[in-house]
């Protein structure tokens, strides 16, 4: 992708990302993901309907009348993107592919944590982490992740949701926020699931193709593995096939679901042709 094309492509999602995270996400992450605690922001004199608990006694006897101390949410936070670039996310029948809508999901997480001024850092991962972008803050950083999310070309196809995990664990030293953000076509992260869920606020985005559910009957095709690139032949017109492949699909999502379910984190669904814009406001309506 040349430099102009990108420049607009970068616009064009600033721009409809911007517009949700100002006017529809920004105050529903604020209320979602709570900062660490309360800090002591001043003292003021006492006014009427104040609670008495937050009378600041020292004060108030040096100046013989009554002042009250007042906190504030220590709000800043860390925001960090897992999203997965390996193979299977540069397919799609509707709409746009998946690695496009994982895009905007992202943009628009980004947006809304920066109106919130937290930080936001991303990794890209395969089998392997493709790209470690520490978290910053600013408007220039968050272009910059999309900027990566757009035309990063991944080393490898292949796919270590495990892997990505536990090198997050590392790098990140306290609580964050993580969205994990796949297809979920991948298998065996359950225990370090558990290790990240348990340091981290983590939710895991699944974002897929209708056409990925089941197969339709189309006769004996040529199909390839966006990840492995090996291709065969298959005779979609058999109900045994078609039916062994829904049954091996139905097994990943409920594999994402329990796993997820039981590590504690929070999870939902986006496929590319519904609006995830509906999904991801009623799970933060949810939490909050």
């Amino acid at each position: 992708m040349d430099t102009k094309a990108l420049l607009k492509k970068v616009r064009k999602i600033e721009i409809k990302t911007r517009r949700l995270s100002d006017h529809i996400f920004g105050g529903e992450y604020h209320s979602t993901f709570k900062g660490r605690g309360m800090t002591f922001s001043e003292v003021r004199q006492y006014q009427f309907g104040d609670d008495v608990r937050s009378i600041d006694w020292n004060v108030t006897a040096r100046y013989n009348e009554p002042f009250v101390k007042v906190w504030e949410e220590e709000r800043e936070l860390t925001m960090m993107l897992l999203v997965d670039v390996s193979g299977s996310e540069f397919f799609g029948t509707v709409a746009q592919l998946k690695r496009y809508i994982l895009t905007e999901i992202s943009a628009t997480l980004a947006f809304s944590a920066l109106q919130n001024n937290d930080k936001v850092g991303l990794i890209l991962f395969s089998d392997q982490v493709e790209l470690f972008i520490p978290p910053k803050k600013g408007k220039s950083h968050v272009l910059r992740i999309i900027r990566e999310l757009l035309e990063f070309e991944p080393k490898s196809h292949l796919t270590d949701l495990s892997g990505a995990l536990k090198f997050l664990s590392n790098v990140l030293k306290k609580k964050s926020i993580v969205f994990v953000l796949s297809d979920f076509m991948a298998a065996d992260y359950e225990h370090n699931l558990r290790i990240t869920g348990k340091k981290h606020d983590l939710t895991g985005i699944r974002v897929y193709d209708p056409m990925e559910v089941s197969l339709p009957n189309l006769g004996v095709v040529a199909m390839s593995d966006a990840e492995t690139g090996h291709t065969q032949w298959v005779n979609t017109g058999s109900r045994q096939v078609r039916d062994a492949y829904a049954s091996r699909y139905a097994e990943q999502v409920a594999y994402f679901r329990d796993t997820f379910t039981r590590a504690g984190c929070g999870q939902l669904d986006c496929r590319v042709d519904e609006s995830y814009v509906r999904k991801l406001l009623g799970y933060f309506k949810r939490r909050a």
